[in-house]
């Protein structure tokens, strides 16, 4: 990774999300009219190149950035510096022309490399979908170059001690107490007893060497402190209660699935709603037979005037009894 580009790309993630206010305004431009170029004109124009002058800023890299508007110009001062190239590496700057030519007059587009995948670019990008500063997956064919800030060499000055400090691969971790390694003799000489076997006869009985005992005194002492180990786990399992202690709250409203509310709705508004809420009390069967005849009178009150109707009311006054003398059944349809 570009050290340098290291550093863009810390900055540049803090700012993901960005998008221009009405107008084409954006905080970089206006810092770039305040600080580079004064000219208005900067604080509502397309900002890819000079959100990258502003993060070069804040990481106090500029000189090996370049602070610049023009995704052309900027591409072209790499070219000079020597640090301009068609190789993708991380943390540095890739040049767009959606034409897909290769030429660099044809430049449109600028952005920060974060990762590399074969022909596929993971970029974070300024002024990108018209409006906002966000990641995108980019296609190679669509990229004229590539710059490459670690390379430029600015006169008089050397990189931060920071940037340096991060392009320099650490030492390999070596303890303090660790055995010097066995020089060749040491590992190549062959043990004394093999000689001496050698040397009373090819039918004499070889002895264990003295690494193979080490190794079988090891073994064995792993195998005894396993024993152990086994034993004195399952000792300790059968004192463990069968059930957790810990009891889990499997219901709750930090279990319900989050749901966007409209933007006219807030979730006050909901807690006071439900606050509010008022429970119905039930109702009783005689309250319940009531309110059916109500509604079965009210559904065939249209038809009090046909001739057929007239039998149903005698029946129905009939099967009321006593009932039917407390008021005509015009009453009991309101």
């Amino acid at each position: 990774m570009d050290p340098v580009g290291k550093k863009l790309l810390d900055v540049a993630k803090s700012q993901l999300g960005y998008r221009e206010k009405a107008g084409g305004y954006t905080k970089f431009g206006d810092w770039y009219s305040k600080n580079v170029d004064d000219d208005s004109y900067f604080k509502t124009a397309p900002w890819c190149d000079m959100f990258l002058a502003w993060a070069a800023n804040q990481a106090d890299v500029q000189d090996w950035v370049g602070e610049f508007a023009a995704t052309i110009e900027h591409a072209k001062w790499f070219k000079k510096q020597d640090a301009w190239g068609t190789k993708p590496e991380p943390g540095a700057l890739v040049f767009f022309a959606w034409s897909g030519s290769k030429d660099i007059d044809a430049i449109g587009h600028v952005g920060l490399v974060e990762k590399v995948d074969g022909r596929t670019l993971t970029t974070i990008e300024a002024n990108t979908d018209a409006v906002f500063l966000k990641r995108k997956t980019r296609d190679v064919k669509d990229v004229v170059g590539y710059g490459y800030p670690a390379k430029v060499q600015v006169k008089g000055k050397s990189l931060p001690a920071e940037v340096t400090a991060q392009a320099t691969p650490s030492a390999k971790y070596a303890p303090k107490h660790a055995a010097p390694a066995p020089s060749v003799t040491e590992v190549t000489a062959p043990p004394s007893s093999t000689t001496e076997a050698t040397q009373q006869g090819e039918d004499a009985p070889l002895g264990p060497l003295p690494m193979q005992e080490a190794v079988l005194t090891g073994t064995l002492a792993l195998v005894v402190a396993g024993t152990v180990a086994l034993a004195v786990g399952r000792s300790t399992a059968t004192k463990l209660p069968a059930a957790s202690p810990v009891r889990v709250r499997k219901r709750g409203k930090h279990h319900r699935t989050p749901v966007e509310l409209p933007a006219e709705i807030t979730p006050a508004a909901l807690e006071a709603a439900d606050a509010s809420t008022a429970v119905m009390p039930a109702i009783t069967a005689a309250v319940a037979a009531e309110a059916e005849d109500r509604e079965f009178w009210g559904r065939v009150a249209h038809l009090s005037d046909d001739q057929d109707l007239a039998f149903w009311d005698t029946l129905h006054a009939e099967f009321l009894g006593p009932r039917a003398d407390s008021g005509d059944h015009a009453g009991m349809r309101s």
